[in-house]
């Protein structure tokens, strides 16, 4: 057996994200316990979670539990929190009972800030900054469906000293293992950093226009606004005093012209389709407030921000 056969693992939240997670982990560990609430939690209950996968295959789970909410749980050794932004406190909150001194907590969520926001929410245990470049949605029967040809998932603290280093590679090691593709770094915000820029740009155009990345690429107008999203958040990140580059910039217009597939949507845009609540605040609010705040001009961020308010409230 295998020490992390015995380790207790939580998903919370079991949508795109925390789905294809779930579903890996699930299928690999012993006991595994998954927080969903409602119709998705009862769905889950009674026909396990169904995982719809280019990259590694479809598969039904059933995991050890299946409850409305963390506090139903015993102390966890590892716990992925997989919700929107605005849901993030909310979520940490409900961990009170289940997260000891041992237990280590992995936000994978978007935004540029999840793993510092849980740290001032969670009192006990370690947590890991994280990101994964993915593209995974949930299904209205619950199942969850994974585009491409990858999934790439990275976990880690800023210059982490050695405890924080051995937890990061445990924690790569757990994933890899169930076959969720996962690096450790000790450079984690400048690959959050990279992430978020492209979002800052892929999520609110999506978003804004309801088209999806080839329709994005065949229109010089968008492809214009692209770059400039991507260059006003760049220039924020540098005010920041985050580490990324010229290359880091480059790499992000790269994956827009050429790694997705054309198909690709986005969070946002499905979310902005659908009526429900966005985290239109976490990739284009965030970006222009920091911008205000550091002096740096970014006016296609701020023209995009308010038009997509504006789409929401209508």
């Amino acid at each position: 057996m295998n020490s992390s056969d015995d380790k207790k693992i939580t998903v919370l939240g079991l949508g795109g994200v925390g789905g294809y997670l779930g579903a890996l982990l699930a299928d690999t560990y012993p006991h595994v316990s998954f927080v969903a609430r409602g119709a998705r939690g009862a769905s889950i209950r009674e026909k396990g979670l169904t995982l719809h996968s280019d990259y590694r295959g479809g598969r039904t789970v059933r995991p050890e539990r299946v409850v409305e909410t963390a506090a139903e749980l015993p102390p966890q050794d590892y716990i992925f929190i997989c919700v929107k932004n605005y849901s993030l406190e909310e979520a940490c909150r409900s961990l009170a009972g289940c997260v000891t001194d041992h237990t280590v907590i992995v936000p994978v969520m978007n935004g540029a800030d999840p793993g510092d926001r849980a740290r001032a929410y969670i009192e006990k245990g370690t947590v890991i900054d994280s990101l994964i470049y993915i593209v995974a949605f949930a299904g209205s029967d619950f199942s969850v469906t994974q585009q491409g040809n990858f999934a790439n998932l990275f976990v880690g603290i800023q210059d982490a000293d050695s405890r924080l280093w051995q937890t990061s590679c445990g924690i790569a090691d757990l994933l890899n293992r169930a076959g969720i593709d996962c690096t450790a770094t000790r450079n984690i915000q400048t690959e959050i950093w990279r992430k978020y820029i492209f979002n800052c740009a892929y999520n609110v155009e999506t978003a804004l226009y309801d088209n999806n990345i080839g329709q994005l690429r065949r229109d010089p107008e968008k492809v214009s606004d692209f770059e400039a999203l991507v260059d006003e958040a760049y220039r924020v990140a540098l005010a920041k005093g985050v580490p990324v580059t010229e290359d880091h910039r480059k790499a992000i217009l790269h994956r827009f012209y050429c790694e997705l597939q054309d198909n690709a949507t986005s969070s946002l845009q499905r979310d902005v389709n659908a009526g429900t609540r966005t985290e239109l605040e976490t990739f284009s609010g965030y970006i222009v407030r920091e911008a205000q705040r550091l002096n740096v001009s970014a006016p296609v961020s701020g023209r995009i921000y308010a038009q997509l308010k504006e789409k929401c409230r209508s």
